[in-house]
């Protein structure tokens, strides 16, 4: 028989700890912060005007790269705002609703990257493997269901993740991380937490599959790209972007995934908070980089954008 718990139920606030060895130099990491966090907006921002303002844009690659960005800022509004502001605090805690809410997001954020690499890869394995019979698949009532598949299962997977969560009794309040994160949660658990744990092994496993089924299509690719010159230049053109984004996607959230159930409190604090945030830090701003440089036709929209303003200033 379990013995009572007294008031382990009614954990109102998390104490997030990251910060505590590194609060010497908060102002210089709020001052780059406060630097890097606009230039990832911006940069997304940008992209996401141009496909949106320009017709010829409109077509399914863009439109989820259009994607990618919208999540990149969706998920990264989960994380800075709040960590600007510990930054400048004292104390460092989050309520437990906001702790909810910011796993939601950041998480389903995260999903989402990989959801839309999964369509993009299908929609270049399409038009570079069956050109002809690319516009009768890539209709806009198909990219709209790929686009609803992109946000939709990210949310129904965390939806679960949260509600796991939720039920728990909690005899602890202290998270060792500079964001909420499910594991860190569910860890406090004054009793079994075996459903979270396996459900969770779920979704990683299911989203581990979208990696795999992507490097599937690349082999396909690959061999297809090698009998033609033109073949090579598209592959060159559209895939790599796309096959760096996943790379850096795929490395980032398996640091953060596999460190949070399996790290070594050893390491210093600022290692591991390296390694809990490369997937906030690295994606964001790569991907409409990469996109925004390697494709001619985005490119140029880009430039035409930054030119109408200096001409219109002069």
């Amino acid at each position: 028989m379990q013995p009572p718990l007294d008031n382990t139920s009614s954990v109102l606030v998390f104490t997030l700890s990251g910060l505590n060895e590194t609060m010497e130099n908060r102002y210089v990491f709020f001052s780059l912060t406060a630097l890097y966090y606009p230039l990832i907006v911006f940069c997304n921002v940008i992209v996401i005007y141009v496909i949106i303002t320009y017709k010829k844009l409109h077509e399914p690659m863009y439109v989820f790269i259009c994607n990618l960005c919208l999540n990149a800022l969706f998920g990264t509004a989960g994380f800075y705002p709040k960590f600007m502001y510990d930054l400048l605090s004292e104390y460092h805690v989050i309520s437990y609703a906001g702790c909810l809410i910011q796993i939601f997001v950041i998480y389903s954020s995260a999903l989402c990257d990989f959801s839309t690499l999964t369509v993009m890869a299908y929609d270049r394995y399409v038009a570079i493997c069956r050109p002809l019979e690319y516009h009768a698949k890539m209709t806009k009532q198909r990219v709209l269901q790929c686009i609803l598949f992109c946000w939709l299962a990210p949310f129904c997977c965390m939806s679960i993740l949260i509600a796991l969560t939720s039920r728990l009794i909690l005899c602890g309040s202290s998270i060792e991380k500079l964001y909420c994160e499910n594991w860190a949660v569910a860890k406090l658990s004054c009793f079994s937490n075996t459903v979270n744990n396996v459900f969770g092994y779920i979704v990683i496993l299911v989203y581990f599959g979208h990696a795999v089924l992507i490097f599937c299509s690349y082999i396909h690719l690959i061999g297809k790209c090698r009998k033609s010159m033109e073949g090579r230049h598209k592959f060159i053109q559209t895939c790599v972007p796309h096959l760096l984004s996943l790379i850096n996607v795929t490395v980032a959230l398996l640091f953060d995934v596999l460190y949070s159930r399996y790290g070594s409190k050893s390491l210093p604090q600022g290692v591991r908070n390296f390694m809990s945030l490369e997937f906030l830090l690295i994606p964001p701003i790569l991907n409409p980089v990469i996109y925004g440089l390697n494709l001619t036709a985005l490119r140029q929209h880009v430039m035409r954008v930054f030119f109408k303003k200096t001409r219109g200033n002069i």
